[in-house]
């Protein structure tokens, strides 16, 4: 089977979002051959290259979606007015009110403008110079100014309106380009998008074109990234993108075969924006246990009067509830140590780990207390590589009880990796913490020191209480989060959809000439009666088939 996998700012560059994952698919289905097909999301990211990448993939194409390349081409009377009118649909549909009843209308409003766009940009070579035109600019503001529109868009000024072209710019840039012909994504079995939005629409126009299926893969929501992105931009700006990513959500829902997000999280997000309960399958991330095993199976306990916190350091992690915790907590046990180990994350990372240091040295001043040394403060902040914690495992080793403070998480991936180290665990309520965990560990409000505190003091103060829940919380990772579960999971969806989607074309072997196995999908399930069927499979030199009643594939009577 051949699949093109779709990324934007992920695989195959070596920063990219969930690399780990979409390598150990790869590579875990060495029985299938996959086209790479890449968006990156800055020079920085192309400049870093790519990982290494295993023998069954066999091409690797990229586009940027970080600079604005000019295609040169300049559009006729006729084209213009395509675009124009095509673009002109498009705003409309984005500044429509919110009526419940033209929902459906308006969704096939926005497909009927999506595709109009990428048919033209097929047939005339590009549409990036069109996309940044003033044609582009009017028809917003004239879809603003509509009687009927919502404040939020009524109110939008030129700077606003600017903003918002330029971010659909962006966003709409896999329409410009070439890879649809019959020998790019028309020529894969399966399209399988690793994220929604930009990265999911490549796949929705090789369905478009060629009939290509799509199988779409969220761990974290594009809707629910926009709506936590977007706090810096003017309301009419949130609004009008809120519009286009909710409907460029609903369409990439509406148009896939299958739908898997890692979490139920994620699937409530998705379910929100559209999506049909049938077509979602939960799969959960892959996770390689083996380089957490001889601390998850060691004996030994970790410190019993330290408190571990392990991830990036960025404001979401909200480590200042954990410090004023940590204050309750030295309360109850004055003894008690906590290890913040993490990098952190960009500049604002840099920023708010100043801002935490300053804190846990207000809050813990330096005094000889009997228990610590002039010097001595309780709260140390570190970072994975040294020689107290060469690697994550000992991190979160290091302590007792694991600590999770975030008031944002898609998937807490350190939450799992300390669940692979047998830590018993305290959690904040945020994302997928409670699906993940499954009563393994404590769960508490977010932004709720106090509650935090009693959690950990707690655990603190019951070992036995901690080795049954480190204990558990391992067996449930292993169960669940493994790399195996994942690409099995996948492997079986891969053959569900191709088994549901008819015969394309044949395709032949380069080498031997003879037609290549799983090369197209089987034609397992076809509407109708099996007289059409019949016909159609006589055509193609195969058996012809008695008519009868239609027999669907889910049925008892498909399976005798």
């Amino acid at each position: 089977m051949r699949i093109g996998l779709l990324t934007e700012g992920g695989y195959p560059y070596v920063s990219g979002d969930a690399r780990l994952w979409c390598d150990r698919l790869v590579r875990g289905l060495d029985q299938h051959e996959f086209d790479i097909y890449a968006l990156s999301r800055s020079r920085r990211q192309e400049d870093e290259g790519w990982v290494t990448l295993p023998p069954q993939v066999s091409r690797v194409r990229t586009a940027p979606l970080w600079t604005v390349e000019d295609d040169g081409i300049a559009h006729g009377r006729r084209a213009r007015r395509r675009f124009a009118e095509h673009y002109g649909e498009l705003a409309a549909v984005l500044c429509a009110g919110p009526s419940e009843e033209a929902s459906t209308a308006e969704a096939d409003r926005f497909g009927s403008a999506l595709y109009g766009l990428a048919e033209l940009a097929h047939d005339e070579g590009g549409l990036s110079g069109a996309l940044r035109s003033e044609t582009a600019v009017r028809a917003l503001e004239r879809a603003c100014r509509t009687p009927g529109a919502p404040r939020a868009s009524r109110a939008a000024r030129v700077p606003d309106l600017l903003a918002v072209a330029a971010h659909l710019e962006r966003a709409l840039r896999p329409l410009t380009l070439d890879w649809y012909e019959d020998d790019g994504l028309g020529a894969v079995d399966l399209c399988h998008a690793t994220s929604g939005g930009p990265a999911a629409l490549p796949g929705l126009l090789a369905r478009h074109f060629s009939g290509v299926p799509l199988l779409v893969t969220e761990y974290g929501v594009q809707l629910r990234t926009h709506h936590l992105s977007a706090g810096d931009a003017s309301p009419s700006v949130r609004a009008l993108l809120a519009a286009f990513h909710g409907r460029l959500a609903a369409e990439v829902y509406a148009r896939a075969a299958v739908i898997t997000p890692g979490n139920t999280h994620a699937r409530r997000w998705q379910e929100r924006c559209g999506a049909d309960r049938d077509k979602i399958r939960t799969v959960y991330p892959g996770m390689d246990p083996t380089r957490f095993a001889e601390v998850g199976e060691s004996p030994e306990c970790a410190d019993p009067d330290t408190l571990a916190w392990v991830g990036r350091v960025e404001p979401t992690k909200d480590l200042i509830s954990l410090l004023h915790a940590f204050a309750e907590i030295r309360k109850e046990e004055p003894k008690t140590r906590l290890r913040i180990i993490g990098v952190p994350a960009g500049s604002e990372g840099a920023a708010y780990l100043g801002h935490c240091k300053a804190l846990a040295a207000q809050l813990f001043p330096d005094e000889a207390d009997g228990l610590h040394a002039v010097g001595d403060n309780p709260v140390s902040f570190e970072e994975i590589g040294g020689p107290d914690i060469p690697g994550p495992a000992e991190a979160y080793a290091s302590g007792a009880v694991t600590v999770l403070s975030s008031v944002v998480e898609g998937f807490p991936l350190s939450l799992v990796e300390s669940m692979f180290c047998g830590c018993a665990t305290v959690s904040t309520d945020v994302g997928a913490v409670v699906e993940v965990i499954g009563g393994t560990g404590l769960v508490v409000p977010p932004r709720n020191p106090r509650a935090l505190a009693e959690a950990c003091v707690a655990l603190l103060r019951n070992p036995e209480r901690r080795a049954r829940l480190g204990a558990a919380a391992r067996a449930r990772a292993l169960e669940l989060f493994t790399v195996e579960q994942n690409i099995t999971a996948f492997h079986g969806i891969y053959l569900e959809i191709v088994s549901r989607h008819p015969v394309r074309r044949v395709v032949l072997d380069d080498t031997t000439g003879e037609p290549r196995p799983f090369a197209v999908p089987a034609e397992a399930h076809m509407p109708g009666r099996w007289t059409g069927l019949g016909a159609r499979v006589v055509a193609r030199g195969g058996p012809g088939w008695a008519a009868g009643p239609p027999v669907r594939a889910n049925t008892p009577e498909a399976a005798r």
